[in-house]
């Protein structure tokens, strides 16, 4: 039973995806709430027929009381089939009623809501931009990811638990007094006014409250995330007192925000008992008066009771409700800010797969400046033949990095075009530019999964002895086999902690270099490929870096020159400019840049007080 009402909507079915979704709270929900058309439909007519039940029972009760006046031998005789009816539907059909709406709204809608609002969110942020991620911090984006469906589903779930079940339930109070005497629902009415306005006064408040409170939930979570990712650098320069000072500050800010939102519950709660005070007086109180005047009997004097009762036990959890779908809704709305932000660096309306053949690259009047006018690349023209071994030189801010970055088309140029085989890659799906370009990076931060995972990354479908060559190609598979966790895992089994933190930087470069072997795509991209690796260590996989290039179109950036000596072509960058380019010996003796990079170098890396 439980397994047909979990799998009534599936979550990851198919969806039309978009790169712009809705800016506005309530379209933005919609989307997600599609598929749940029939099960919304379904749980409002259940919760409506719970509340028209619950009044109804009060109802009876109060004809139960007058009808007990009677003898009680003469009231069995006359309604004991209405009295035994009674019974059956309390003891079995509402059961079965209320079964059916929790068995709805707690198994069909509430764990799947959130599910659906996840899985596709974190769909949505996966697509965006490289750049977009470096704009933003890693924790407040997954902590919106993460807090985002838990406050939908709450809204959702207050729709259906709270607010139809006690609009339906007022709307039968009204009927069930107006029944007994029309007089009776004046008071209801007017506390009805009074307990809208302060509705009204409480939403239009804890929403902003709660959206501002979450911004400052979330900005701590960015915080502490950020300190504990780079905690080597925290300790390795002493500052545990300046990140507490950074955290307290936007922690007081969460403190603060809360403390505002609280306020807005205080008032409210004092002010709905003394509301509830003017219904118990107003409407008993009327009540009794008409017994009194022997307009009404016993019995709708105990109905009304207990419906004033009832509605008093229930109008704080109305509010709460209410408030807690609007919190939540204000929980939503900061959540969109980064789950609803628009994917701008997508495929090109009809891009096809990169067609890769030979493996020339070609950039045309390339200028890329960030959206700043300054900095990056500017005018640069440079054509790679298929096979071209290229190494990329240049001081610290030359533009060799932002110039990988646009080949493997993290940002979309600003100016100008970069071709492979002919073909714009701006034309072209990003899968597959990607997929026919393999990369080594200075930074070899890793998955925080076993060794085999982040090997098997380059190519997932690779055997086994195929992944274990590559690592010995690397010079990996020996210090592999040694690997233990702490959870007894060891080898390549073994994980290496989240960005690889648990292995030294020579060893995760290696595995990042087993990965690219294993890829073994036609044009390589090295960036400090061997910046991590003691002498000794690069010396014996340098030929292996060679035996790498063979067949490949390469573009290696370095610092330590002698990495790139033996390269076909040399490119010097300075300013985001290519101004000097040959071969090692030919750039030597022309004397410029390049030739003063060289003599400067201390330990064969280029400083950053290297002359002009």
């Amino acid at each position: 039973m439980f397994r047909y009402f979990e799998n009534l909507v599936d979550p990851y079915a198919p969806y039309a995806q978009t790169d712009r979704p809705p800016q506005k709270l309530l379209p933005f929900l919609m989307g997600f709430a599609r598929p749940f058309r029939g099960v919304f439909i379904a749980a409002t007519l259940l919760s409506i027929v719970v509340a028209a039940v619950e009044v109804g029972l009060i109802g009876v009760m109060g004809w139960v009381v007058d009808t007990l006046s009677g003898d009680p031998a003469q009231v069995w005789a006359d309604h004991w089939p209405a009295l035994v009816g009674l019974a059956v539907f309390v003891l079995l059909i509402r059961p079965v009623i209320q079964a059916l709406d929790v068995l709805l709204l707690n198994n069909a809608i509430m764990p799947n809501f959130g599910t659906i609002i996840r899985w596709r969110a974190h769909s949505h942020v996966m697509r965006q931009s490289v750049g977009w991620f470096e704009n933003d911090f890693a924790g407040r984006i997954a902590n919106r990811i993460m807090q985002t469906p838990p406050a939908a589903g709450e809204a959702v779930f207050q729709v259906f638990d709270a607010i139809t079940f006690s609009l339906a339930y007022l709307v039968g109070a009204l009927f069930l007094l107006g029944d007994a005497d029309p007089r009776l629902m004046l008071p209801l009415v007017l506390w009805l006014g009074l307990y809208a306005l302060l509705m009204r006064w409480t939403i239009l408040r804890v929403g902003p409250a709660s959206k501002a409170a979450s911004d400052a939930r979330s900005e701590v979570t960015g915080r502490v995330v950020d300190a504990y990712t780079n905690v080597h650098a925290v300790k390795m320069f002493a500052h545990h007192d300046r990140e507490l000072d950074y955290a307290k500050e936007s922690i007081e800010d969460a403190r603060r925000t809360f403390a505002a939102e609280m306020r807005i519950f205080t008032i409210m709660d004092v002010a709905l008992v003394t509301l509830n005070g003017v219904l118990i007086v107003g409407v008993v109180g009327w009540a009794i008066a008409l017994w009194m005047q022997g307009a009404a009997s016993a019995g709708v004097v105990a109905a009304a009771t207990a419906l004033t009762l009832r509605l008093n036990a229930m109008t704080g959890w109305i509010m709460w409700a209410l408030t807690s779908f609007f919190r939540q809704l204000g929980v939503v709305a900061e959540g969109m800010e980064t789950i609803a932000q628009p994917v701008t660096l997508v495929d090109h309306p009809g891009a096809k797969p990169l067609e890769l053949t030979k493996g020339r690259i070609e950039i045309q009047n390339l200028s890329h400046h960030y959206g700043r006018g300054a900095g990056g690349l500017d005018r640069i023209d440079l054509t790679i033949e298929p096979g071209e071994k290229v190494g990329l030189v240049g001081r610290s801010g030359a533009g060799k990095s932002t110039l990988v970055k646009l080949l493997l088309r993290f940002y979309d140029v600003e100016s100008g075009r970069i071709l492979i085989d002919g073909q714009d890659i701006g034309h072209v799906t990003q899968d597959s530019l990607r997929g026919n370009i393999g990369m080594v990076q200075q930074d070899s931060a890793l998955l925080h999964r076993s060794v085999r995972d982040n090997i098997l990354y380059g190519r997932p479908d690779a055997s086994e002895t195929e992944m274990i060559e590559a690592a010995k190609k690397a010079q990996a598979h020996d210090f592999i086999l040694d690997l233990a966790d702490p959870k007894g895992n060891t080898g390549y089994d073994a994980q290496v902690g989240e960005r690889g933190i648990k292995l030294s930087g020579g060893q995760r470069q290696r595995i990042t270099l087993a990965r690219a072997i294993l890829k073994d795509a036609p044009i390589l991209l090295l960036d400090e490929a061997t910046s991590a690796l003691d002498s000794e260590v690069e010396a014996a996989i340098q030929d292996t870096l060679y035996g790498m290039m063979e067949g490949k179109t390469v573009i290696a950036i370095a610092h330590r020159l002698s990495t790139i000596a033996q390269m076909d072509r040399i490119l010097v960058m300075d300013e985001g400019r290519i101004v000097e380019q040959g071969s090692h010996d030919g750039l030597l003796s022309e004397g410029g840049l390049y030739a003063s990079l060289w003599a400067r170098q201390s330990g064969g890396f280029i400083g950053k007080d290297a002359a002009e």
